[in-house]
């Protein structure tokens, strides 16, 4: 019997998919645990497998089409077996949709679009984005385009992000302009065969209003790999979502592999081609990734009034947001304590000691941290309206410092990592970060938050809680001082760390008592090693 395949729900957030690539085709016989095909969906390129055994029948989405989650994708079943039923009855629904829609539209506002022309719009990339801004544009009116050709970056709130066509053409219109912004499903550009005028779609597009259904969704390309290095006279080398997955399954690094697609572009076979010999180190590759010039600073004459405008990021943008309904939405305290370093600093020298191993006093709060949370759940916790989310796994955000302003990546199951694995995967996470080059899955799902200005000489301050986290720590310079040990005034080393709470979850009692557990673990790092 004839099984039905929908486009299936691959992240929580996931409305929709576009197929990427199918890598089988009408006839062939499917076995459980091939792949299908791979799939795009608001925050990666997946493959996606088959549960059933058969002959793929039919193929209801095409590559580079877009589809809303359990839309009709294929059709698994025994060579020759009639699904005329099943594809009526598909059909019918999608005619019963597109005749509602069509219904909903106003007239007035429909523009015909010639033969051949695609109008590309402004994608969604991240989850939480509602508006772009175009970093670059990596083509210009006039040039050809070919499918798979990146036609911009584009800034969100989180990265910047490839741009990919899905469709081949001329480029003939640009609506948003390196440096502007435009909200998700604005016209971005036109692509169609050279010479075309297409100065009235210009003016008169809109979001679903067009006389004909050209299959506009095909032109929605939802690129979700992040530019991987810095290694062309260009400045940028970019990877194919294959050429992604087939060198995170091997373990490659893709900052070691030189592309051969446009631009210097990973594709697959150079990944499948890679040789590790004769490439860069890690830590060149780390380097190389986060090295900055300098800005030139404006001539600015003496006793003469001189102002500079600098055009928000969508990620300052989203910083202010997301900062301004925390502090006015979320009821924060303040708990305040001092710790007494001098048993960290020898434990760390000691560490730091044995052959290849390198930990930071941030690791250890980060592990000192994560133990903490494990015996005082309430405060990694989350507030809703009808209820209050206590998480009994631990995924510590960091925040890091960049160019635009703040980005937190995140240690997932931070609790179950050594001190040496956390400092790894800060480095590698803060590199990515600085560059740009962190995928929007790496700073989501954060449960408790650690921000440590202690490498600039401040002592202590209070930080702005990250939500939907309860509560966030805020970790100041370790500094020599008189102290008073066993009645006596010495000299010591202190450390100041101040948690945020919000009221609605965590009670004072239950801050306090894990700023006691937390001072046990820091004072006394040989219990963390337990």
């Amino acid at each position: 019997m004839a099984q039905i395949i929908t486009m299936p729900r691959l992240s929580d957030t996931m409305t929709e998919g576009v197929v990427a690539t199918w890598l089988k085709k009408v006839g062939d016989t499917i076995k459980t645990g091939d792949i299908l095909a791979e799939i795009e969906t608001d925050k990666a390129t997946m493959e996606f497998e088959s549960f059933h055994d058969g002959v793929l029948l039919h193929i209801g989405i095409q590559e580079g089409q877009s589809a809303p989650v359990d839309s009709l994708l294929a059709i698994i079943g025994t060579a020759g077996e009639d699904i005329s039923a099943l594809l009526s009855g598909g059909t019918a629904t999608e005619a019963k949709e597109e005749k509602v829609v069509e219904e909903a539209k106003p007239t007035s506002a429909a523009v015909e679009i010639p033969a051949g022309v695609k109008v590309v719009t402004m994608p969604r990339l991240s989850d939480t984005m509602t508006t772009g801004t175009v970093a670059t544009w990596l083509k210009k009116v006039g040039d050809t385009v070919k499918e798979g050709d990146i036609l911009a970056e584009i800034e969100t709130d989180k990265a910047t992000m490839e741009f990919e066509s899905f469709n081949a053409g001329t480029l003939l219109y640009i609506g948003v302009q390196e440096g502007d912004s435009a909200p998700v499903d604005t016209i971005l550009a036109i692509l169609g065969p050279a010479g075309t005028d297409v100065s009235g779609i210009a003016a008169n597009y809109k979001v679903g209003a067009v006389a004909e259904a050209p299959k506009t969704e095909e032109v929605k390309a939802v690129a979700q790999e992040v530019a991987v290095a810095e290694q062309t006279t260009s400045g940028r080398v970019f990877a194919s979502p294959l050429a992604k997955k087939i060198a995170q399954d091997k373990g490659i690094n893709l900052s070691q592999v030189k592309g051969s697609g446009e631009n210097g572009r990973i594709v697959k076979s150079d990944v499948e081609n890679f040789s590790p010999s004769a490439v860069a180190t890690p830590s060149q590759a780390v380097a190389e990734a986060t090295n900055t010039v300098a800005a030139v600073k404006p001539f600015v004459p003496a006793g003469e009034v001189f102002q500079e405008e600098i055009k928000n990021s969508q990620m300052r943008k989203t910083i202010a947001r997301r900062l301004s309904e925390s502090k006015f939405t979320a009821p924060h305290y303040y708990l305040t304590i001092e710790l007494d370093m001098d048993n960290a600093i020898a434990s760390r020298n000691m560490i730091n000691g044995l052959p290849d191993t390198k930990v930071s006093f941030n690791d250890m709060v980060i592990k000192a941290s994560a133990m903490a949370l494990k015996k005082h759940p309430q405060v990694n916790s989350q507030w809703r309206e009808d209820a209050m989310v206590i998480n009994h796994h631990v995924n510590i955000g960091v925040a890091v410092a960049v160019e635009d302003g703040l980005m937190v990546p995140v240690l997932k199951f931070t609790d179950q990592m050594s001190l040496t694995q956390i400092g790894a995967n800060v480095k590698d996470l803060a590199g990515k970060a600085k560059s740009k080059k962190i995928q929007p899955a790496e700073m989501e799902g954060s449960t408790f938050t650690i921000s440590n200005l202690g490498m600039f000489g401040i002592q202590s301050f209070t930080s702005i809680i990250n939500q939907p986290n309860s509560a966030i720590l805020s970790v100041g310079a370790i500094i020599e001082k008189p102290v008073v040990k066993n009645g006596q005034i010495v000299v010591g080393n202190t450390m100041t760390v101040t948690l945020a709470c919000d009221h609605r979850t965590v009670d004072g009692a239950t801050g306090a008592q894990f700023l006691q557990t937390f001072k046990a673990f820091m004072e006394n790092p040989v219990t963390m090693l337990a």
